[in-house]
Parts: C-alpha cells; sequence; structure tokens
C-alpha cells in the first residue's frame, strides 16, 4: 500500500469516527500535550481562541433568526405564552433545586477546612443593580448596539416582539418571514462547518489550560473541584433523569443523543457557545419541533444556570470554611435567592460565574477577596457547571416538547421496542 492510500485510509477512518469522540480525543492530546509542555504550550491557544472567534461569529444571528422563526411559527399565541411560563418555571425550578445541591455538598465535603490558604486582594466588584433596573434594561433602547454587544437578553426581548409583530401582520410581513427562516437555515449550515474544527480548536484550548494551571496547582484544590464535580454530575444522572423518566423519556437515550453537546459545552465552557450545537442536537437527534427548540434553547442560554448555581453553592461555603465565617439559616436562604435570581441575565460566557459568584458573597457579607481563592481553578470548575447549564436547556426543551405534543416520540420509542426483544435480566 503506498503513501497516499495509507493517508486516504487514515483520513477516511477519522472522518467516519463521531463528533463527539473526535472531541474528546482533542481534549485528551490537549491536556497531555499541556501537562507535558507546560507554559510552553500556550502557542496552542491561538487554535482555540479561532474556534471560539468562529463559534461567537454566530451566536448573535443565530439567536435573532432562530427565536424570530420559532415566534412565528407558533400561530397561536397563547401557546407560545404557555411554552414561555413552562419554561421559566422550569428553569427557576431547577436552579434553586441546583444551589440547594451545592449547599448540601459544599456542608458534606467541607472543601474549605484545613486548606488555611491566604487570598490576596482582588480588584473591586460592580455592585449588583436591582431588580427595576435589570427587568428596565431588558428592553434595549438600541437593539442594534444590543446585537453587537452580545446582549443575549435583550437580543431575545427584540426578537420576541419582532416575532410577534411578523405574526399579527400576517401575509404583509410574509417576505420578511421568509427571509428571516432563510437565515436560521444558513446559520444552522454554517453551524456544521464550524463544528468540523471543533476538535482541532478543543485541543489547543485544553492545552493552553493544563500548561498554564499544571497539575501542581490542581491538587491543592481537588476537594472544591471534586465538590463541584460531583455536585453536577448528580444533577445530570440523577435530577434531569427524574425529570425526563416523571415525562416517560428515556435517560439514557437522552444522554445518547447528546453527546455532541456535552462535549462542546464542557470543553468550550460557553452556554452561549454550545447553542448552535444544542439547536442542532434538539431538531435531528431528540426530534423536537424547530419552533420549541427556537424559543426555549435560547431563553434557557440565558437564564438557566443550574450548573453556576451549584458552583456558587459550593464556593461560597469553600470561602467561609477557608476564613472561618459561621453562616446562619437566613444567609443560606439569601445565597439561594440571589444565585438563582442572578442567574437571568448572566452572559453565557466564559468566566460569567466568577462575577456572579461575587455578588453571592457580597450579599451575605462574605469577603470579596475570596474569588481570588478559586480565580486559579475556574476555568477548570467553569467546564462542568457548563455541561450541566447547557444540558438542562436540552432537558427542559425535551420536557416541554413532549408535554406540548412536539416530539418525534419514535425516536424514544425505538429504544423501548429494541428492548423488549432482548432477553428480561434482573437488575438491582
Amino acid at each position: 500500500m503506498s503513501s497516499k492510500d495509507q493517508k486516504n485510509g487514515l483520513y477516511q477512518t477519522w472522518k467516519n469516527i463521531p463528533l463527539w469522540k473526535k472531541i474528546m480525543t482533542g481534549m485528551v492530546l490537549g491536556l497531555a500535550t499541556g501537562f507535558a509542555m507546560g507554559p510552553d504550550a500556550v502557542m496552542f491557544k491561538p487554535l482555540g481562541d479561532l474556534f471560539l472567534n468562529a463559534i461567537k461569529m454566530l451566536i448573535v444571528p443565530l439567536v435573532f433568526c432562530s427565536l424570530v422563526s420559532g415566534v412565528t411559527s407558533m400561530n397561536d399565541s397563547s401557546k407560545m405564552g404557555r411554552v414561555a411560563l413552562k419554561s421559566i418555571a422550569l428553569y427557576l425550578t431547577t436552579g434553586a433545586v441546583a444551589i440547594t445541591v451545592g449547599l448540601l455538598i459544599g456542608n458534606f465535603f467541607a472543601p474549605g477546612e484545613g486548606l488555611n490558604l491566604v487570598a490576596p486582594a482582588v480588584g473591586e466588584v460592580k455592585e449588583s443593580a436591582s431588580m427595576i433596573d435589570t427587568l428596565v434594561a431588558t428592553i434595549p433602547a438600541n437593539p442594534i448596539m444590543s446585537m453587537a454587544k452580545g446582549e443575549i437578553l435583550q437580543i431575545i426581548v427584540f426578537a420576541l416582539f419582532v416575532g410577534i409583530a411578523i405574526s399579527t401582520l400576517g401575509k404583509k410581513a410574509e417576505p420578511m418571514q421568509k427571509l428571516i427562516e432563510s437565515g436560521a437555515e444558513i446559520m444552522y449550515q454554517l453551524t456544521g462547518i464550524v463544528m468540523s474544527f471543533a476538535p482541532y480548536g478543543i485541543f489547543g484550548l485544553m492545552a493552553a489550560v493544563a500548561g498554564q494551571n499544571g497539575i501542581e496547582v490542581l491538587l491543592p484544590l481537588a476537594k472544591v473541584i471534586g465538590s463541584v464535580y460531583f455536585g453536577c454530575a448528580f444533577l445530570i444522572y440523577g435530577l434531569y433523569s427524574i425529570f425526563l423518566k416523571a415525562n416517560g423519556l428515556s435517560p439514557r437515550k437522552f444522554l445518547k443523543a447528546t453527546m455532541n453537546v456535552q462535549t462542546v459545552a464542557f470543553s468550550t465552557s460557553s452556554s452561549s457557545g454550545t447553542l448552535p450545537v444544542s439547536l442542532q442536537t434538539g431538531e435531528k437527534k431528540l426530534g423536537l419541533s424547530k419552533s420549541i427548540c427556537s424559543f426555549v434553547m435560547p431563553l434557557g442560554a440565558t437564564v438557566n444556570m443550574n450548573g453556576t448555581a451549584l458552583y456558587q453553592g459550593v464556593c461560597a461555603l469553600f470561602i467561609a470554611q477557608a476564613y472561618g465565617i459561621d453562616l446562619s439559616m437566613a444567609d443560606y436562604v439569601t445565597i439561594i435567592f440571589t444565585s438563582t435570581l442572578a442567574a437571568v441575565g448572566t452572559a453565557g460566557v466564559p468566566g460569567a460565574g466568577l462575577i456572579m459568584l461575587s455578588l453571592v458573597l457580597s450579599s451575605v457579607g462574605l469577603p470579596i477577596e475570596g474569588v481570588a481563592l478559586i480565580a486559579a481553578i475556574d476555568r477548570i470548575l467553569d467546564m462542568a457547571r457548563t455541561w450541566v447549564n447547557v444540558q438542562g436547556d436540552v432537558m427542559v426543551s425535551t420536557v416541554i416538547a413532549k408535554t406540548e405534543g412536539e416530539l418525534d416520540k419514535t425516536i424514544f420509542d425505538d429504544e423501548k421496542a429494541g428492548e423488549s426483544l432482548k432477553p428480561q435480566v434482573a437488575t438491582a
């Protein structure tokens, strides 16, 4: 066999590997390269930056086009209101449960006890806006500027208004409706092209992260990392599975179908950046209707921060324990409410959770300087919390699609049909 034939054979083999396996390969090779090369591995960071920039390039036009398209496809205005209420209720409920789980895990594992770390001073954190200011800010004074700044919540509100206006105008707005629907399809196609480069971009990202942090930096804070990862796994395999089971859906089938979403979310640490993959997976692999995907998932990328909420609960207790500060029951309640409400409008980009944590710490009087305790490992924690955030978006979309009768049941029924042919085996 010639060298050319061997290369063609290797290329075909690599081409036929599922995307999520390619991404996992890129992650593992990136970590190995980073640990081996140390700080010099930062030379691969431009690969990751190029991939992230390409993903960010898609976010604003994709969110706008897909959300407008989703609203206009809901001819029934009462249905749109019903879906919106269900979405927000589920996102807030799972968020409150997640922060409570984080506090319980923080108390059980006590990650901050015995570390005896001294936090360096950190920059001053801006005071959090009031609820009224937050609500007022959701209406963009200049939607074009909001798009330029990537203010997702404002873009969502503007897109909702545009979609409602198109729906009420009927035939007069059909040309614009078709234009936006075509734009959404173009963005979906572009998403597929960008994602073909994901393994290489993620290799660069992971090599840089591993090289800059190193194993020696992770070991002293291994307990807090382990606590957050344990809690995140509990939410995905426990809480989310309960919601799916309660609605007659197979958690195993769901997890298998969302492998691409999970790996991209984990490696990029960006809920907004993973949105294109989530939308594609929801429609093509989970059988959700386009209207549900286009409406619920962009909303979730902004208001659903389950993983971040859990992370805040663990890290708030970690900081309190490191400083030897005891929290009262009122403090716990304050943390739960602050974390749940602060999730609304938080950017779904890497590092946003650190800013939210600062707000939570200030709400209960914990030293803001404590943020520096976890700053070095925030990127590692960010991967886990984004994993949970994005899976929550897809899970809620799937549950709502089921309740609205807009789910392709055969995708889940096929598994049951296949299982019925197997011999019954007792399980514990």
